[in-house]
């Protein structure tokens, strides 16, 4: 393991000198990497879900994304149903790449009333615990997601927390991180995701930020920030930055004052007809809202 992290290292750092030198603007990559700052990566939402594995490692190369957030019923295919040494063939391909693995985006959530409904999502959530595992990931993303109106509030709150324990609990015996991300009806007011986490009692059950326009809502972006900024993990997702209304570079801000050092998380809903230009354009945006960050 050892081994494979040196040369993901080594990789990295020759390829942000390869894309300085070309794609992008060498002084924002350069500045970003030297301050340790956020890093930018793709959920393969949209924009990579057209692409087998070898394909989406190589674009997320040219384009200097390090770091890879795979999604379900893509063409990529990593699913469980594949076998132990598909598996290992994946994490290799990985481990021999300066792109990583950071896991599994999964559509699982957990606030049916349907009791056989939440355990088949529970279930299913540790089968992809174990596959993140075996590929070399470091965590699953799930989501809360949901307020079924013919339930009390406080009793799905609890059932989702509930839910992120077992799970949770689970995922430490796998070194895995359980990354819940705002979504749904349930996070339409960030102080319903509060709730839940709350009484989330495991350490390595965390909150992805998905920047939504319910962030906006009063009391603003900041407090609201502010509310539930302990329980992040090292993910957040964000949509193209330099579309729509969402104030990215407040948002940049925001992180940058709390010292975020992980990954923003790209998960685009434009349909470009160049993906890869398109991940440049991103990437390019991305560097000079860290450049313009304030501490």
């Amino acid at each position: 393991m050892e081994k494979n992290f040196s040369r993901r290292i080594f990789l990295q750092k020759s390829l942000i000198t390869g894309i300085g030198l070309s794609l992008l603007d060498p002084f924002s990559v350069f500045a970003a990497a030297k301050k340790q700052e956020m890093k930018l990566g793709l959920v393969t939402y949209l924009w990579g879900k057209d692409w087998d594995l070898p394909t989406l490692i190589a674009n997320c190369e040219k384009t200097g994304y390090l770091g890879v957030e795979l999604r379900c019923d893509h063409k990529h295919g990593v699913e469980t149903s594949l076998s132990a040494s598909e598996r290992a063939d994946v994490k290799k391909r990985f481990a021999d790449s300066p792109v990583q693995c950071i896991g599994y985006g999964s559509n699982f959530e957990f606030h049916s009333p349907d009791q056989a409904i939440l355990r088949k999502n529970i279930d299913q959530t540790k089968e992809y615990i174990k596959l993140c595992k075996d590929i070399g990931a470091t965590g699953i993303k799930v989501k809360p997601n949901g307020l079924p109106p013919e339930v009390p509030k406080e009793k799905t709150i609890a059932q989702i927390a509930a839910s992120f324990n077992e799970i949770g609990r689970f995922a430490r015996d796998y070194d895995q991180l359980v990354r819940v991300e705002v979504h749904g009806n349930l996070s339409q007011e960030i102080p319903n995701m509060r709730a839940v986490f709350e009484q989330v009692t495991e350490k390595n059950v965390k909150m992805c930020w998905n920047c939504n326009d319910q962030d906006l809502l009063p009391p603003g972006l900041e407090a609201n920030f502010n509310s539930v900024k302990k329980w992040f993990g090292d993910t957040v997702h964000v949509r193209e930055l330099n579309v729509g209304e969402y104030p990215y570079q407040q948002l940049m801000d925001l992180f940058t004052q709390i010292n975020y050092h992980d990954w923003i998380l790209l998960e685009a809903r434009t349909e470009p007809a160049d993906k890869v230009v398109a991940m440049i354009e991103q990437m390019k945006v991305f560097n000079e809202m860290l450049s313009r960050a304030k501490k």
